[in-house]
C-alpha cells in the first residue's frame, strides 16, 4: 500500500490531494444505489422506486453502523501511524477486526429477525409497496458482511495514507454493480430483488478484493503464528473509539430514519420525490463528507506525532475550503432542480417532480451546514473527543426530527424540508463555540 504522510508539506494542497481518490470513490459507491434507482424508477415504476427508495434509507442506517466502527478504529490507525509505532498499529488492527467483525454477525442476525416488523417502524401503510420492499431487503441484507469488509480495509488503508486502492475496488465494483443491474432487472426480469442481488453481488466483489489486497501488501494486517493474545485494554481503546463513533453514524441515520417514516406518512408521491431527492443529496454534498474524513486522517496522524500547532492551521484551512466548495454546491442544485428530479422520475410523473424541486430548493440551499458538520466530525474523532461528534449529532438529529414532527401538520412536507438545515445550523454554532473556548485543553502544545 502507497503510505500518503499528511504530517509535513503544504496543508491545503495535501488535504485536498488526500480526499480527491475519496470523493471520487464515494461517488462511485452511490452507483451502487443510483443504478438501482435509476433502473427500478424507469423500468419497474413508482411503487418500486418508493420501495428501493426507503429500504435505501434503512440501508444506510445499517451501514452507518458498520461505517461508524471502522470510521473509530481508523482514527486510532492514524494516530499510531503518526506515532510511527508499527507495533501498537498491528495490534489496533488485530483488535478492530475481531471486535467490528463479531458485531457485524450480530447486526445481521437482527436485520433478518426484525424484517417484518420494519412496516410498522416505517409506517409503509400500502401494501404493495410494502411486498416490494419486503422482497427488496430479504436480499440486500445478505449484502451486510461484504459492506464490513469493504469499509474495514478502506479504512485500514486510508488511515496510512492511501486512499487510491479502495478508489480502484470500488471502480471495479461500481460498473459490475451497473452491468448486473441491466441484466438481471431489464434482461432476466427479477424486479427489485434483481436490483438487490446486483449490489450484493457488487459488494462482494470490493469487499473480498480489497481485503486479499490489504492482506497482501500490508504485513501489520497479516495473522503470524507468534502473535501474543489480543490484550483486553486494547479492546477497550479500539471499542471507545469505535463504539462511539458508531453511535454518531447510527444516530445521525437513524434521525434520517425517522424523518422517512414521517414522510412516508404522506403517500407515494412525497415518497417517491424523497426518495430521489435523497440520491442527488449523496452526490451533493459527498465530496464535503469524504473532506471531512480526509481532514479526520490528518488531525490525527498530526495528533499523533504532536503537531499541535499544524492542527489549528488546518482547521482554519480546512473551514473556508468546504464552506466554499458546499455554497458552490448549493447553487448548482438550485439552478438545476429539475433536470436533475428528471434524472430519477419519469416526465409524466408531474407532482413526483414538482415535490422533489421543492425539497431540493429548501434543503439543498444549505449544503454549507451539513459540510462545516462533517469536519466538525472528523475533528473531535481525530483528538479523542468522539463523545463530541455524539453530541453534535444529537443535536442537529434532535432538532431536524423535532422540527419534522412539529410543522408537517401545519405547513406539510415543506416543514420537514426545513427542518434539516435548521439542525445543521445549530450543530455547527455548538461545535464551533465549544473549539473556540476549548482549543487549548484539546490541542495542548507539548
Amino acid at each position: 500500500a502507497v503510505e500518503y504522510d499528511l504530517t509535513e508539506g503544504s496543508i491545503t494542497k495535501r488535504l485536498l490531494r488526500f480526499a480527491f481518490p475519496l470523493m471520487l470513490g464515494n461517488l462511485l459507491q452511490q452507483f451502487y444505489n443510483v443504478a438501482d434507482t435509476w433502473i427500478v424508477g424507469r423500468f419497474l415504476g413508482s411503487d418500486a422506486l418508493a420501495a428501493v427508495g426507503s429500504s435505501y434509507t434503512l440501508m444506510v442506517f445499517l451501514t452507518s453502523i458498520l461505517l461508524g466502527l471502522c470510521m473509530g478504529s481508523g482514527a486510532v490507525f492514524s494516530i499510531r501511524f503518526g506515532q510511527r509505532d508499527e507495533g501498537a498499529l498491528r495490534e489496533s488492527a488485530r483488535a478492530s477486526f475481531v471486535l467490528i467483525a463479531a458485531l457485524t454477525v450480530v447486526l445481521n442476525i437482527l436485520a433478518f429477525l426484525c424484517l417484518d416488523g420494519i412496516q410498522v417502524f416505517l409506517r409503509v401503510s400500502d401494501e404493495a409497496i410494502w411486498a416490494l420492499m419486503r422482497e427488496y431487503l430479504a436480499v440486500i441484507f445478505w449484502g451486510i458482511a461484504g459492506t464490513f469488509l469493504y469499509n474495514y480495509f478502506a479504512c485500514y488503508l486510508r488511515a496510512v495514507g492511501d486512499s487510491v486502492t479502495p478508489l480502484i475496488f470500488l471502480a471495479v465494483s461500481a460498473l459490475l454493480n451497473i452491468g448486473l443491474d441491466l441484466w438481471f432487472v431489464i434482461g432476466l426480469r427479477r424486479g427489485v430483488a434483481g436490483a438487490a442481488e446486483a449490489t450484493v453481488i457488487s459488494q462482494y466483489v470490493s469487499g473480498l478484493g480489497l481485503g486479499l489486497f490489504a492482506l497482501l501488501r500490508c504485513p501489520q494486517l497479516r495473522p503470524r503464528r507468534g502473535d501474543p493474545p489480543i490484550r483486553w485494554a486494547k479492546i477497550r481503546e479500539i471499542g471507545s473509539y469505535s463504539l462511539l463513533t458508531c453511535v454518531q453514524q447510527s444516530v445521525m441515520n437513524l434521525g434520517i430514519l425517522m424523518v422517512q417514516g414521517l414522510v412516508n406518512s404522506f403517500g407515494d408521491t412525497v415518497m417517491a420525490a424523497f426518495a430521489a431527492g435523497v440520491k442527488i443529496d449523496a452526490f451533493a454534498y459527498l465530496p464535503v463528507q469524504d473532506f471531512g474524513n480526509a481532514f479526520s486522517t490528518f488531525v490525527a496522524q498530526n495528533y499523533g506525532a504532536g503537531q499541535r500547532q499544524r492542527i489549528r492551521r488546518g482547521f482554519r484551512d480546512a473551514t473556508l475550503v468546504s464552506a466554499g466548495f458546499s455554497a458552490l454546491i448549493s447553487l448548482l442544485v438550485c439552478v438545476f432542480a429539475q433536470p436533475l428530479m428528471r434524472i430519477f422520475v419519469q416526465a409524466g410523473e408531474v407532482e413526483v417532480l414538482a415535490a422533489g424541486v421543492r425539497y431540493l430548493r429548501i434543503e439543498g440551499a444549505c449544503y454549507v451546514g451539513i459540510g462545516c458538520l462533517f469536519l466538525l466530525y472528523g475533528f473531535y474523532r481525530a483528538v479523542k473527543r468522539p463523545g463530541m461528534s455524539v453530541v453534535l449529532t444529537v443535536i442537529s438529529l434532535g432538532v431536524r426530527v423535532a422540527l419534522a414532527y412539529l410543522l408537517a401538520g401545519p405547513v406539510g412536507e415543506v416543514g420537514i424540508w426545513a427542518a434539516i438545515p435548521i439542525g445543521w445550523a445549530l450543530a455547527d454554532v455548538t461545535g464551533y463555540v465549544y473549539y473556540l473556548l476549548r482549543r487549548i485543553r484539546l490541542l495542548p502544545e507539548e
